[in-house]
């Protein structure tokens, strides 16, 4: 019975210190086995950018936006036809903030299984060069935390969009903590803007940390991320 006993507590306190050093790694860093999981469904979605790339935009895409005179006007053609190709749970591009040492694939779409294989964009929200509001939203602690220092950001601060059509800068103008329920954050302003949006505080979904990003500059790539030549 002894012996039993004592199996009995070796195990329990093994398990105790798998449990501690779980919650240790999550506290200091983000949730270790959710984010094994995550990285390789990124890497599956670095592959499948890869593809998405090389098939957008077209030769016809190309010839439609050469009709356009300006940079923004040949973008926005794009970033329309860009919409109707776009599938749930498919990456669609690359977000990259310096402050924070991000850069990852972004997946279109909110829902869970979205989120578990990185950033994903509001569905609901336009797409870059569109000139409305793009939102995306991310974890802080569990599948990569992509948004954990969300709250670091200042303004000022440069976040990157590279979409296959083009890339896009914006500049931080503020961070602001709101209720699960204001989904007004997300509408339109009559201008470009970016909405990067967590759940606020670490480990609690009882708010939401937004940060607010205002389109600065537009950098053209057709496919096979070379410079925008007329067809």
């Amino acid at each position: 019975m002894n012996r039993v006993l004592r199996i009995l507590s070796t195990a329990l306190i093994t398990a105790g210190l798998v449990v501690l050093a779980d919650v240790a790694a999550t506290l200091v860093w983000k949730e270790p086995v959710s984010s094994v999981y995550a990285s390789i469904q990124q890497s599956h979605a670095e592959d499948e950018l890869a593809d998405l790339e090389s098939r957008f935009p077209t030769a016809a895409d190309l010839r439609a936006a050469a009709r356009a005179s300006t940079t923004l006007g040949k973008v926005r053609i794009l970033a329309d036809r860009f919409a109707r190709v776009v599938r749930l749970g498919h990456p669609i591009g690359r977000i990259q903030i310096p402050k924070i040492d991000l850069d990852v694939v972004v997946i279109q779409g909110t829902r869970t299984q979205d989120l578990m294989k990185g950033p994903g964009h509001y569905p609901e929200t336009a797409f870059p060069g569109q000139g409305k509001t793009v939102a995306i939203a991310g974890h802080r602690t569990t599948y990569l935390a992509p948004f954990r220092h969300l709250d670091s950001l200042k303004r000022g601060d440069a976040v990157t969009l590279m979409m296959p059509y083009a890339t896009f800068t914006y500049r931080v103008q503020k961070t602001r903590i709101v209720s699960p329920s204001a989904v007004h954050i997300i509408h339109d302003t009559g201008y470009e803007r970016l909405v990067l949006t967590a759940c606020n505080p670490l480990y609690s979904a009882a708010q939401r940390i937004a940060a607010f990003a205002r389109l600065r500059s537009v950098s053209f790539f057709a496919a096979g991320r070379q410079r925008w030549q007329d067809p």
